[in-house]
């Protein structure tokens, strides 16, 4: 699929236009495409012209047997007579279909076109069709054994009856958008029409404030607003006897704070709680070492490499005998993230298990003995990338080049970036090999990328936040006049050059004009978390505005309740606004994606809503993808599923990304600003920040949460020193699209030692100012009550269904615990019940199905996790083979279904 998009992008590259082959307007261009894919393209209006037809590396692709279709939608009838197909076999990597027939709405079915004749095949050539003359609001393509979504399908023209007045145009909805008061907001409509537009104009049609436009008669320009609040706009164009409009939203905000809140970067910390005691130790005992074992092998060859492209790349650098390059262009990343997984994981307290000493003795070997080798293979002016490297001289020419944006240059260099630092924090500074060799990388891109040097991005995006992030860091290591700033001015560098591109990598407009989530989601939350941190450190308003443009669109129009995002109905990424279906694709490396957007959000805003998603994100949609043991994983994270956990894959982008992500506990739980001190999660924890008010704390949590919500803080000063500490008040209602029944926000009860308090709260932050000194506590009650949560009905899969959630948790009801889960809860009450031998301990949910039976709901996380016992039929379970040394065989149950959205009354 993926070398089927390639071979189409590079055919679009090169087309004429439609009007060249038949001076008759067009009806497609003004049709939606629907079909069994993505069929935009077909109605573009363009088509490719002849190629070489070379045959190709896969001409025995397997032909699929059965009917495929396509159709046209149009908002009004149309009449027409003739269609014309562009056939194209992609040089034999696509098989033609065997026939097609036309068929035409007559009101109640589709029915076939009469008289048809043509109906070519012919490939690399425009074949015509004529029939009698049809009035129809629809045209259905139906195709007969062709590869899946009939791929080969250049173009499908439809000509419009002669002596038709004309239709009118089409406008593609204009995105709802956010916009800083004092800020513009870009307009840009895509019009498409059979016919020259004669008429453009911009209006306000509702608002508090005077708006005031660039040109209100061009199709392109700007606006800008005189007061924050609540917008209306809209946009008409017309071809003379017709006209069309399109009304949008606009909301006018405040900006952010001048100065955003600082890091607390992962030092050595203890963690004191029963589900992230387990869950870290799953990654530090299992995960991580697996993923070392996975990364050294080199029997891996198809779409992977680890340690050895690397080894060998150093030898094409001492001019040495060498072997090629394993693998996907990509594949360093797996490494470079195993390396900051490894770094993390050895900053966590073992507090005496020997497990955990075992295993973090081990990394410890690893990183002495993976370094030297990584190292090795950074080129004498600091570019690090074993592909370009050991690369095929005569194919891949220079670096940066245009025509080079997949080959992920910035990818990799970005996670190598990022592992330095949680390097040089887990050493306290004392080893600086990696954070020196990254600063000669990031050079080496300062040097060579830049205003009059080359312009350039990288098809998928991780350099961006990895040089803020960097960038930071350095300053705060070596002071403000170092030269961290460099790497930040060029992170905001490669992403003004995204234009011209595709959505597919955020690339089809400028960054700063871009307003709602699109494309692969997780090239798109790495863009969006860097300009989030390129907005926060340069005030760029324009920056501003179309991050929390993006941030209001993914939220609350294209966002899971799980807090997983990218429905897959686009390659691995996101569809329409409120298109939310429950075989999601929710990659693990897009939720790791998220929760960096989300926390750049919480530094900029100083507002814990973000934290409030992020928490989501990281106890749902990601913590789950690992399975209890921390053996297996998901790339994917539908909310309805059988999908079974698995060792690897074959694109393993997420085995380090997610222990990465999830054991930087100290950074998400805490951040810094000028008189205070935000903690924005409750975890069970001992965990020092440095630099509030002059001197360094100790932060002790206790508490049970996410199962209670009674958190005790110990705030441990070494100098008593007045500072705030910003307590979140969980908001359970993070996203517009959910609405939780009963509503379980605020704080049951908060006091300062043993003395209770009224705190004001502001941003979601309660907020404590007192002279701190050592041993003064805070003790806590968050509501922890059973929500019944509905969606908004635009999310036609979740009609007339619930979700349950405790607390930050979503449930799931699963097949084994119950004989059927599709049907009917009742509307008795819910209640909880703490099992501290089941699924390594969990709250369950207990409550009643509307036929009476018992209904059981286990935390989403801990879904898919059984495995039989002594009391268990042996047939309800299939035993999969060891592929590990001396382990048992794996038993999965035998098809096993678990959702979050349960049938509602």
């Amino acid at each position: 699929m993926k070398k089927a998009i390639c071979l189409a992008l590079l055919l679009a590259s090169a087309c004429t236009s439609v009007f060249a082959q038949q001076n008759t307007p067009n009806l497609a261009v003004i049709a939606t495409a629907s079909g069994n894919g993505d069929y935009e393209r077909l109605s573009d209006g363009r088509m490719p012209v002849n190629t070489r037809n070379t045959p190709g590396n896969n001409p025995r692709r397997v032909q699929y047997v059965g009917k495929q279709w396509v159709q046209y939608e149009w908002k009004q009838p149309i009449e027409t007579k003739q269609v014309a197909l562009y056939w194209h076999n992609q040089n034999l990597n696509l098989r033609l279909p065997l026939a097609y027939r036309i068929q035409y709405w007559d009101g109640k079915a589709f029915v076939p076109v009469n008289n048809a004749l043509g109906l070519g095949l012919d490939n690399d050539k425009l074949s015509t069709t004529t029939f009698d003359a049809v009035k129809t609001s629809k045209l259905r393509l139906e195709v007969d054994s062709a590869d899946r979504q009939i791929n080969s399908l250049q173009e499908w023209i439809v000509y419009q009856m002669p002596n038709v007045d004309g239709y009118p145009p089409v406008i593609a909805a204009v995105p709802d958008r956010d916009v800083m008061l004092n800020g513009k907001t870009y307009l840009y409509a895509n019009v498409r029409s059979t016919t020259p537009l004669k008429t453009n104009k911009w209006v306000k049609v509702s608002g508090p404030g005077a708006v005031t436009f660039s040109n209100d008669a061009e199709k392109d320009g700007s606006a800008t607003f005189s007061a924050p609040g609540d917008y209306q706009l809209s946009y008409t164009a017309g071809n003379g006897a017709y006209s069309s409009s399109s009304l949008f939203k606009v909301k006018v905000v405040t900006p952010p704070p001048a100065r955003r809140l600082d890091v607390v970067y992962t030092r050595r910390y203890k963690i004191d709680s029963k589900l992230w005691n387990d869950r870290a130790k799953a990654m530090i005992v299992n995960w991580i070492p697996f993923c070392i074992d996975q990364c050294e092998r080199t029997d891996l060859t198809t779409g992977q490499g680890g340690l050895d492209n690397f080894i060998e790349a150093a030898k094409a650098l001492r001019g040495e005998p060498h072997a090629k390059h394993i693998g996907y262009v990509f594949s360093n990343a797996w490494v470079h993230q195993t390396v900051e997984a490894m770094s993390e994981a050895l900053m966590v307290d073992p507090q005496g298990d020997k497990e955990m000493i075992a295993a973090q003795e081990k990394m410890r070997k690893t990183l002495d003995r993976w370094i030297p080798i990584i190292l090795a293979a950074q080129e004498p002016d600091g570019y690090l990338q074993t592909a370009y490297t050991l690369r095929d001289t005569s194919r891949w020419h220079k670096r940066w080049s245009p025509e080079g944006r997949g080959n992920h240059e910035g990818y990799t260099a970005g996670y190598f970036i990022e592992s330095a630092i949680n390097h040089y924090t887990l050493t306290e500074g004392k080893d600086k090999r990696l954070y020196n060799a990254a600063k000669k990388l990031a050079d080496c891109w300062v040097t060579n990328i830049g205003p009059d040097k080359i312009h350039w991005y990288d098809g998928h995006q991780e350099m961006e936040q990895a040089l803020v992030r960097f960038g930071r860091f350095v300053n705060d290591m070596e002071g403000p006049k170092s030269h961290g700033d460099s790497y930040i001015k060029l992170a905001k560098f490669l992403l003004d050059n995204r234009k011209g591109g595709s959505e597919y990598d955020q690339s089809h407009v400028p960054v700063q004009q871009q307003y709602e989530a699109v494309g692969h989601a997780v090239r798109a939350t790495y863009t969006y978390s860097g300009m989030a941190d390129v907005a926060a450190e340069t005030g760029d308003v324009d920056y501003q505005s179309a991050v929390m443009s993006i941030w209001d669109n993914m939220v609350n129009k294209k966002y899971y309740i799980t807090g997983g995002i990218g429905s897959g109905e686009t390659s691995e990424g996101f569809g329409g606004n409120f298109s939310l279906g429950n075989d999601a694709y929710c990659e693990s490396c897009s939720s790791c994606g998220l929760i960096f957007f989300e926390y750049k959000m919480n530094l900029a805003y100083h507002d814990a809503r973000y934290a409030d998603l992020y928490e989501e994100t990281m106890y749902n949609a990601l913590l789950g993808s690992l399975d209890l043991p921390g053996k297996n994983f998901l790339y994917t994270n539908a909310l309805s599923t059988s999908q079974a956990r698995y060792e690897w894959h074959v694109c393993p982008c997420c085995v380090g990304n997610i222990p990465r992500t999830l054991l930087m506990m100290p950074t998400w739980t805490y951040v810094r600003g000028d008189n205070g001190l935000y903690v924005n999660l409750f975890v069970g924890s001992t965990i020092k920040v440095d630099k509030i008010a002059g001197t360094n704390v100790e932060m002790i949590q206790k508490t049970d949460y996410p199962w209670n919500g009674k958190v005790t803080m110990l705030v441990n000063p070494v100098q008593s020193k007045e500072f705030t500490v910003y307590v979140r008040v969980p908001n359970r209602t993070t996203s517009t699209l959910y609405t939780p029944t009963p509503q379980v926000n605020g704080l049951k009860s908060i006091s300062v030692n043993g003395k209770a308090i009224s705190p004001k709260i502001v941003n979601g932050y309660a907020i404590v100012r007192r002279v701190w000194k050592k041993g003064d506590r805070i003790d806590l009650e968050l509501p922890m009550e059973v929500q019944r949560v509905t969606a908004d009905t635009r999310i036609a899969a979740d009609n007339g269904k619930v979700a349950l959630r405790y607390g930050p948790m979503l449930y799931n009801v699963e097949s084994a615990d119950q004989q059927s889960i599709d049907k009917t809860i009742s509307n008795k009450p819910l209640t909880v019940q703490w099992k501290p031998d089941f699924l390594h301990g969990v709250m369950i949910i207990n409550g009643t199905w509307s036929d009476g039976t018992p209904l059981t709901a286990i935390p989403n996380y801990a879904r898919l996790n059984r495995v039989p016992t002594t009391a268990t039929p042996q047939s309800t379970y299939i035993a999969i083979p060891p592929t590990r040394p001396n382990e048992p065989p794996k038993y999965v149950e035998r098809d096993p279904v678990s959702t979050v959205w349960i049938k509602d009354k």
